[in-house]
């Protein structure tokens, strides 16, 4: 079992930054790719980016390319997101999550481990 510890949310200004950051319980070395989802009430979980444990490929909701980015400490076994230019659309809770499968990188369907989410709120 991982166990998935986010931190790193809080309250920015609109065009400020935050960085989020991942700690995984155990190594990660099953884990096939890592990556964020953001949610706000009365919505679906929304994929945000993720990353190829090994080979470190990353992909990105077409809403935060250019603005996010997203990393990994293999030997710390953690994941950060790193979020610029944030806007009061990214207002959310932001979850880390865990796959062990290739399939459905952009499916919160496909996570078999998540976090227990960090909000961030972005004032205008």
């Amino acid at each position: 079992q991982v166990q998935l510890v986010e931190s790193g949310g809080g309250l920015v200004q609109a065009g400020g930054s935050l960085r989020l950051s991942c700690a995984a319980s155990r190594r990660t070395f099953r884990n096939y790719a890592m990556g964020w989802f953001r949610q706000v009430p009365g919505k679906e979980r929304e994929f945000v980016a993720t990353i190829l444990w090994s080979a470190g490929n990353t992909y990105y909701a077409d809403s935060v390319k250019g603005r996010f980015t997203i990393s990994r400490d293999i030997a710390d076994n953690t994941l950060y997101l790193q979020m610029n230019s944030l806007k009061p659309e990214d207002t959310a809770v932001y979850y880390c999550a865990a796959k062990i499968s290739p399939a459905g990188l952009e499916s919160s369907h496909e996570y078999n481990y998540w976090g227990q989410g960090t909000q961030v709120t972005v004032s205008s």
